[in-house]
């Protein structure tokens, strides 16, 4: 029986990398994780090389109850307006500030695809 040793939220561009380096070593991939991938390589939208850069970002701006969860969530949607990012954090028990709201919004900005 398998044991977990910790969770950690990552995000899907991390999951995406992940399941990238099982295929090439095991040289192929079980049905689910094929399937996983398969809706990774569509919805995923930032490289997780930009990824582990931006999740820094963010938690450098010391938002008050702002956890990792929150930020690989932000990650994995990308929200380009404020109006987003709201909606997006409404799913959690976290009240954030207009003020902090555009923090996260200026930091993402320099992350959104062209």
């Amino acid at each position: 029986m398998e044991e977990i040793i910790k969770e950690e939220p990552i995000t899907m561009s991390e999951l995406k990398f992940e399941l990238d380096n099982i295929k090439k070593k095991d040289k192929e991939l079980n049905f689910r994780s094929n399937k996983t991938l398969d809706f990774l390589n569509k919805f995923t939208i930032i490289e997780k090389s930009k990824t582990d850069e931006l999740k820094k970002k963010l938690a450098d701006l010391k938002i008050p109850r702002f956890k990792e969860e929150h930020i690989v969530k932000i990650i994995d949607m990308m929200p380009e307006t404020t109006a987003n990012l709201k909606v997006i954090l409404q799913g959690f028990s976290i009240s954030v500030t207009n003020e902090n709201l555009n923090k996260i919004a200026g930091v993402l900005k320099e992350y959104l695809p062209k």
